[in-house]
């Protein structure tokens, strides 16, 4: 067995509204960042529904000013069996 890390959706969920609320951004700037019709993603990836596409998660860093791992949120106590 080894300890892989694991994305925490609902943490990271919480995390991404977070960082928007802190960056002075509303899910509607979000929507229009990314040109989507609705903000129906947006509050899927807030709710840990969902997470962005990695295109997506790598464009709301650049608007967040963070790194991507300041918005993962993993856990390390994911045990994976690994078969030699």
């Amino acid at each position: 067995m080894v300890n892989l890390p694991v994305i925490d959706m609902v943490k990271t969920g919480q995390n991404i509204e977070k960082l928007r609320k802190q960056a002075g951004l509303s899910v509607k700037d979000l929507q229009e960042i990314f040109g989507f019709a609705t903000p129906q993603a947006i509050y899927k990836w807030q709710q840990g529904a969902a997470l962005p596409a990695i295109d997506n998660l790598v464009v709301l860093a650049a608007v967040l000013q963070v790194r991507l791992d300041d918005i993962l949120v993993t856990d390390m106590t994911a045990q994976i069996p690994i078969s030699a």
